[in-house]
């Protein structure tokens, strides 16, 4: 088991994703005001002190344009960029992708804009459970059925799984779960001790803020 990275032990990358379509919200959540800022610096804000670069993939360069409006690089401790979904309008997979292809490190926690309610101590704690003989670190809430409760956007995904993203979104496979059935995943339980399951509530509705 090793938790270093080939290409640089300690960088440690996240890919926030922010190229959905919001259709539930009737707006963009990452842009939504939540407690006085938008809903995605609130995640940056968790993030900051804890990783090394953040990779925020939108869907165009319009939003794109919006977000560098808002967002000031300068306010994080991290390497902070901003990039365009190379496949539209196919759900959270290519967005995934899209981002591996930018990381740095080999390994990327994936999250998704509209969680504003991860902490800092499961940023920490899903990055130590990285293990190099794995594509994939998977929390998940029930044994029962890891993969059919599992939080597969709130996972750490290795770049070496884009020709496997590449060839499922090319058979119009564009599940998650049906990419972690392909790798080999290791699942980390949310047992509210080590990992909350609030850390997991996201904001797909008015009636959800």
């Amino acid at each position: 088991m090793s938790n270093d990275y080939e290409n640089g032990e300690n960088i440690k990358s996240c890919i926030i994703l922010c190229g959905g379509k919001s259709s539930r919200m009737g707006q963009d959540k990452g842009s939504m005001i939540i407690q006085d800022k938008p809903m995605i610096k609130h995640i940056l804000s968790t993030l900051n002190h804890q990783i090394t670069e953040a990779i925020i993939v939108l869907n165009d360069k319009e939003r794109i344009d919006r977000y560098c409006g808002f967002i000031n690089p300068d306010d994080y401790s991290f390497d902070l960029s901003f990039v365009e979904d190379k496949i539209k309008d196919k759900g959270p997979m290519p967005g995934i992708m899209t981002g591996l292809g930018e990381i740095k490190s080999d390994y990327a926690l994936v999250l998704p804009c509209d969680s504003p309610y991860v902490s800092k101590n499961y940023i920490n704690t899903i990055f130590n459970e990285i293990d190099t003989d794995y594509q994939a670190i998977v929390p998940y809430h029930d044994d029962e059925d890891r993969l059919k409760t599992s939080e597969p956007l709130h996972s750490i995904y290795s770049r070496n799984i884009i020709p496997e993203i590449e060839s499922l979104i090319e058979g119009d496979v564009l599940h998650i779960k049906g990419l972690i059935e392909k790798i080999d995943a290791k699942f980390v339980l949310i047992d509210n001790k080590k990992i909350e399951k609030k850390e997991f509530r996201n904001l797909n509705r008015p009636t959800d803020i």
